[in-house]
């Protein structure tokens, strides 16, 4: 099963169309998961064409995507439990809020956004997972997504980094 992760697409204002770097790897997903901060439905209604979308929301989201989406939720893909939360709040960090809100549960990937920063990381063997944006790279060098592939009890997770966001 291949899932595309992206998040922080802030859609319209950073970007009219999803970017050319992204939309063949749409196009041969099986799922979709989106981190927050999409901004309006219209990016949820571009991306579920290309297949099934999970989702959560983030601070700018407008209130469609609130009725649609809830804060955190837990997917069980295969063998492979993820958590799935945007991050943003106050006090600590983005990556420390996205794990106290799942302390609680035994995830095997917890995928979150808001800062914009992709990472990548290990922490007592849970993998932290932000797939940084592919609108709005903020000081980042490049746009980026995730790519997801789950086979049974085992998965690869990546960055896929581009230059444009045409």
């Amino acid at each position: 099963m291949k899932i595309v992760i992206v998040s922080d697409t802030h859609m319209p204002r950073m970007a009219k169309q999803l970017p050319m770097a992204l939309t063949p790897h749409l196009s041969n997903a099986d799922a979709i998961i989106h981190a927050g901060d999409w901004q309006d439905k219209s990016v949820y209604e571009k991306l579920v064409q290309y297949a099934p979308v999970y989702g959560v929301t983030g601070n700018v989201d407008e209130e469609w995507l609130h009725r649609r989406f809830t804060k955190k939720i837990l997917l069980k893909i295969d063998n492979v439990r993820i958590g799935v939360t945007h991050g943003d709040g106050k006090g600590k960090t983005t990556e420390q809020r996205a794990m106290d809100l799942f302390s609680q549960e035994a995830i095997d990937i917890l995928i979150f956004g808001h800062s914009h920063i992709p990472l990548k990381k290990d922490k007592d063997g849970m993998i932290l997972f932000n797939p940084g944006s592919p609108t709005d790279k903020r000081r980042q060098q490049q746009y980026s997504f995730g790519l997801l592939e789950i086979n049974d009890k085992s998965y690869t997770i990546s960055h896929l980094f581009f230059d444009s966001k045409k």
